[in-house]
């Protein structure tokens, strides 16, 4: 056996690909969960594909899929994200992101793991950021003290300052019911009808304070353009 892990896997790929060469089989494990699905591992199989190698994968318990059946929230489409940034300014902004995302249109239920000590402060960037929607928390899936709490973020909040989760965690945001999508359309609908698509971006951009980018391009997809190359 060989440690393959964040600091070493790529130093680790010549030696994996001569044993394949040598017709050896290597089979890339882990303690927990899938690997690759925020494990290390990607690299390895990235070079083996670039080898023309042949490559496989027998499923294995995986904690995002595993929550989302028990969590009884929309399970498509759903969205894995992985750990959240661990500094508040950069978890905000990725928050953010993905709340213009599904201004623009996304609708999925959003799936991330998170260590037990962060969990209080994400869920109070989630709610700050999604507003109270329903959402769920799984802890040591498959193991003796699984749980899974459901609720709203809010419910869920209260629940965690007063008892603080321990183990492997995984947090769950239902898709919004209640978007502003219609709302962006129907400043975008109004302006287009004076404006080109490009002035009607930029002026529904200034007015909800959305990415522009992402307002020209609900744009483009309302008067039924292509953008220019």
């Amino acid at each position: 056996m060989e440690a393959l892990h964040d600091h070493n896997e790529q130093a680790r790929i010549p030696s994996v690909l001569a044993r394949l060469r040598a017709n050896e089989r290597v089979g890339l494990v882990t303690d927990a969960g899938t690997p690759i699905v925020s494990d290390p591992g990607y690299r390895l199989v990235r070079a083996v594909v670039a080898a023309g190698l042949p490559v496989t994968a027998i499923p294995g318990p995986n904690a995002a899929v595993t929550a989302l059946i028990l969590s009884a929230l929309p399970p498509a489409p759903f969205l894995f994200l992985g750990f959240p940034q661990a500094r508040k300014a950069a978890r905000r902004t990725q928050f953010s992101q993905l709340r213009s995302a599904e201004r623009a249109g996304l609708a999925a239920t959003m799936i991330w793991y998170e260590a037990p000590h962060r969990l209080t402060e994400t869920l109070i960037d989630l709610l700050e950021v999604f507003g109270n929607r329903p959402a769920a928390v799984a802890r040591e899936l498959t193991k003796r003290f699984e749980t899974v709490k459901r609720g709203s973020l809010e419910q869920l909040l209260n629940h965690f300052l007063q008892e603080p989760a321990r183990g492997e965690i995984t947090v769950l945001v239902s898709p919004s019911e209640n978007d502003d999508l219609e709302d962006l359309d129907g400043q975008l609908r109004r302006a287009l009808a004076a404006h080109s698509v490009k002035d009607a971006a930029a002026l529904v951009s200034a007015a909800t304070g959305l990415p522009r980018k992402t307002v020209y391009g609900r744009a483009l997809e309302m008067a039924g353009k292509q953008e220019p190359s």
